[in-house]
C-alpha cells in the first residue's frame, strides 16, 4: 500500500516527536529578519508548531507560524498554495492571506537557537473571537454551513502534488489508529470507542466510494473566528493545517461533530444532532449531498469523535506538559460516544435522512 495513505502513529512524527520550543524573543527576531515586521510576539497554544500573534503596532497584527521540524516542505507548500488559490478564486471568503518574506520566498527556513531547521510562514491576522469561547444561535450556525459549502466549491478544482498526504485527523484513516486503544482510560470509554470503530468499519466500503476533493477538514470551533456585531457573524476560517483530499462527507461530518453540545444529559436530551442540523441546513442552501452521503455523515461524525479520543489520549501521555490543551475537547466527547453507543446502527443511519 502507498505509504501516503497510511496514517498510524508511526506515520505522523509531527504529532509524536518533541521539538525545542521557540521563545517569543526569538520569534520577534525571526519576524523582523525575514519579513521586516518589527513587533511583540505572544504565543498561541497549538498542537504541534510554534505559533505567535505578532503585534506590529501601526502596521497591524500578523500570525507567525514556525513549523515543527518534522513537517514536510511539500505539505507546507500545499497549504500555502491552497490559501493562494482561495484568495484568487473567492476573495470574499474570510480566510487569512499568506505573505512572502523580503526575498519573495513562501517558506523560508531558519536554523533556530536549538539548532533545528524549521520552515516559517507569516499570515494575516483575522480579528474576532474564536467560536469555542462564545456561543451561537441557529441562524449563525446556518451561516457556518453556508461558508463551509462555499469553501467546498472554491476548492473543487484545486490540486497539488501533496494533496493526497495522510492526515491523522482525517477520519478516513480511523482504522489505522486501533493500536492507540490502549491509551483510552477506563473500560466504559474504551467500549464506546471500540463500538465506534466497529460501526465505522461497517460503513468504510461506502465511504471509499464517496466523492472526494481537497477540503478544509477541520471546521472545529477554535478554527472559526466570529463577531456577534457583524452581519456576517463568521469573520474568519483559520488553520489549513489539516486540509487534504478527502471525502466531501468527511468534511461535513467534522463540521457537524464540532457543533455538538459541550454538555449532554442523556436523560433530558434525545438527539445529539439538534445544533449540527442547523449547520447542515445552511450548507445545503449552497451545496448538495447525496442520500448516501447523508446516511454516512452521522457515522463519520461518530468516527471523528473516536479519532479525537484516540489521538488526544495518546498524545497527552507523550506530552503531559501540554495535556490540558490536547485534552481540552476530549471530555465532552465521551458523553457523545456513549450516546452513539446507546442507539442502533439503523437509528444512526437515519439521523439526517428522515
Amino acid at each position: 500500500m502507498d505509504h501516503r495513505h497510511q496514517c498510524g502513529p508511526a506515520r505522523v512524527p509531527e504529532l509524536s516527536e518533541p521539538c525545542h520550543p521557540v521563545g517569543a524573543a526569538e520569534a520577534e527576531e525571526i519576524a523582523e529578519r525575514l519579513y521586516g515586521a518589527r513587533g511583540s510576539a505572544m504565543r498561541f497554544e497549538t498542537e504541534k508548531d510554534d505559533t505567535f500573534l505578532l503585534n506590529c503596532a501601526a502596521r497591524g497584527k500578523f500570525v507567525l507560524k514556525i513549523a515543527h521540524p518534522s513537517e514536510r516542505m511539500e505539505e507546507l507548500d500545499f497549504q500555502v498554495a491552497l490559501m493562494r488559490h482561495l484568495e484568487q478564486r473567492a476573495p470574499d471568503l474570510p480566510i487569512p492571506r499568506a505573505l512572502r518574506d523580503v526575498d519573495g520566498a513562501d517558506l523560508p527556513v531558519v536554523t533556530t537557537s536549538a539548532g533545528e531547521q524549521r520552515a516559517v510562514r507569516l499570515i494575516t491576522f483575522l480579528p474576532g473571537t474564536p467560536l469555542d469561547r462564545t456561543s451561537c444561535t441557529a441562524p449563525q450556525r446556518e451561516r457556518i454551513g453556508e461558508i463551509l459549502a462555499k469553501l467546498r466549491h472554491s476548492m473543487a478544482d484545486f490540486s497539488h502534488p501533496a494533496d493526497g498526504r495522510a492526515v491523522a485527523w482525517d477520519v478516513t484513516h480511523l482504522l489505522d489508529l486501533t493500536d492507540l486503544l490502549r491509551f483510552i482510560p477506563g473500560s466504559g470509554k474504551r467500549a464506546w470507542t471500540v463500538r465506534a470503530l466497529e460501526r465505522f468499519a461497517e460503513v468504510k466500503p461506502g465511504l471509499d466510494l464517496c466523492r472526494r476533493q481537497v477540503l478544509h477538514n477541520d471546521f472545529n470551533t477554535s478554527n472559526l473566528v466570529v463577531d456577534h456585531a457583524s452581519p456576517q457573524f463568521l469573520t474568519g476560517v483559520i488553520d489549513f493545517g489539516d486540509a487534504v483530499r478527502t471525502a466531501i462527507a468527511v468534511d461535513v461530518s467534522t463540521a457537524l461533530m464540532n457543533q455538538m453540545p459541550r454538555t449532554f444529559d442523556h436523560g433530558n436530551r434525545r438527539d445529539l444532532f439538534d445544533e449540527p442540523r442547523d449547520v447542515l441546513r445552511g450548507y445545503l442552501r449552497h451545496a448538495e449531498l447525496t442520500e448516501e452521503e447523508l446516511r454516512l455523515i452521522p457515522f463519520l461524525s461518530m468516527g471523528r469523535l473516536a479519532v479525537r479520543a484516540l489521538l488526544t489520549c495518546w498524545r497527552a501521555e507523550i506530552f503531559p506538559e501540554n495535556s490540558r490543551y490536547i485534552l481540552r475537547n476530549t471530555e465532552a466527547g465521551w458523553a457523545h460516544l456513549e450516546w452513539f453507543h446507546s442507539i442502533s446502527t439503523a437509528q444512526i443511519s437515519e439521523l439526517l435522512t428522515r
